[in-house]
């Protein structure tokens, strides 16, 4: 199929031919034509399967349209959770609606409320917005939604992760309500469910490539880490390959991203720093820089998971595995993006073996185990007691070929053969119960697999 079959304007058309765009994508190929009937949508896939034109596309045909009410306010109101994200959809509308004459702009916190006040004060076609600056300008009587027409949801699932629930349910019930809504999300959950169910009207769900798979052309490896001079050579021998053309590290702090970017630039190697301590200029100058080739390497926290739109990133580094899993998804996708394939390496430290667990149990499959010549672990991906404990470090093999399929089952039983020691499960944000139970003796191992199960 090709983008002409999607009856657009012709406009778009020729903005979309200028880019060299062969046909949409599948996530496209289902949206478009059902937004382009007004009908609110809910649709999950995969990072970097082309969801920003899903939802633009069909906005720029809308706006192609004289407006149904005349005053201020947008006509468009895309709604994403940072301010990376909001540049890159700030960056397609300008790129999809070349050849029209529209007039857009971002709210965004970080930036001067001056140029945000004269964007509010005539009308305007499409804003994009993260929820906290435009709930300020809200509560100030700076922007009216009389004549909004559609509302886009980007990336919902981490505007819930990040504390937005109240901020975009405000903003919803400050729209009208004869608006449509576009729902766009990664990953789908019950919270998702209770989202979409609130904000839209007898929506149509699309569902591309299942809702916790990860890209398949990019290639996963875990590292096993003693500690942080351990990790620290291996990151030094991984990018002195030449292969590694454009990096993306991911650190657990801010405070480590700026030491890790700046060890790497003493290094000599053209490395820079992202985090959300930087202001948004010099957020942008990180990331233009990249996008011309000026930095090799960018050291990141997890505001750069969602919203990097980098052409050509060949590799993606876990320094630090990312506390949730389904954050583990959308870091390794910001390579193998558009078909290109992607190599994502992971150093994971003993401490972080639960966050692989989840991570393996979340995307159900297996990451499979690298070691670096001459860079070898000295204990590997086992607890001391297991490597310690003869028979029991062989019942308890992580590389398991029933992993996938026994999930819960299977690490609760490895866990009774080393580990006498009983753990409350833990709440997850979904609300659904996880953890391990561990039985105290033997009487009560059979009670314990029956609560896994419950559980999990």
């Amino acid at each position: 199929m090709s983008f002409s079959h999607l009856q657009l304007a012709t406009p778009i058309l020729k903005a979309l031919n200028l880019c060299g765009y062969r046909g949409p994508t599948p996530i496209q190929e289902q949206a478009i034509p059902r937004a382009l009937e007004g009908l609110d949508l809910i649709a999950s896939a995969q990072t970097g399967t082309g969801k920003t034109a899903a939802f633009m596309l069909p906005a720029l045909h809308r706006i192609a349209s004289p407006p149904k009410r005349e005053g201020k306010g947008p006509r468009v109101l895309v709604l994403t959770p940072t301010r990376e994200l909001a540049n890159q959809v700030t960056d397609a509308t300008r790129k999809y609606g070349k050849f029209m004459r529209i007039r857009s702009g971002s709210i965004l916190g970080g930036m001067p409320y001056f140029e945000q006040h004269r964007l509010l004060s005539q009308p305007v076609d499409i804003i994009v917005a993260t929820p906290g600056r435009l709930i300020d300008h809200m509560e100030q009587g700076r922007i009216s939604f009389s004549r909004l027409e559609l509302l886009v949801l980007d990336e919902a699932d981490r505007m819930l992760d990040m504390g937005f629930s109240e901020a975009v349910s405000s903003i919803a019930a400050a729209t009208p309500s004869t608006r449509q809504t576009l729902l766009f999300t990664a990953t789908w959950d019950k919270t998702m469910t209770v989202l979409g169910g609130r904000l839209t009207k007898q929506p149509v769900r699309i569902e591309i490539n299942g809702k916790k798979s990860t890209l398949d052309q990019i290639e996963q490896r875990v590292l096993a880490a003693d500690d942080m001079q351990h990790k620290s050579k291996m990151l030094q021998q991984i990018i002195s390959d030449k292969t590694v053309t454009r990096a993306l590290i991911f650190s657990g702090t801010k405070r480590h991203a700026d030491q890790l970017a700046r060890e790497l630039s003493e290094q000599g190697h053209a490395a820079e720093a992202l985090h959300g301590d930087m202001s948004q200029n010099a957020r942008n100058r990180a990331i233009l820089k990249m996008r011309q080739g000026r930095v090799r390497l960018l050291v990141a926290t997890d505001v750069a998971a969602r919203g990097i739109d980098v052409a050509g990133i060949s590799h993606v580094i876990n320094y630090d595995l990312p506390k949730n899993a389904e954050d583990y998804v959308h870091r390794i996708g910001r390579t193998g993006r558009a078909g290109a394939s992607g190599i994502a390496i992971s150093f994971v430290s003993a401490r972080e073996l639960d966050s692989l667990r989840r991570i393996e149990h979340y995307i159900k499959q297996m990451l499979p185990r690298h070691v670096i010549h001459g860079l070898e672990p000295k204990f590997g991906l086992r607890s001391p007691k297991t490597a310690t404990s003869g028979a029991a470090s062989t019942k308890r093999p992580h590389a398991s070929s029933g992993f996938a399929k026994r999930g819960a089952a299977a690490r609760t039983t490895q866990q009774h053969d080393s580990a006498p020691v009983s753990r409350k499960p833990r709440r997850r944000r979904d609300g659904e119960w996880t953890g391990q139970f561990r039985a105290k003796h033997p009487a009560s191992r059979r009670h314990s697999r029956e609560q896994s199960f419950r559980y999990e």
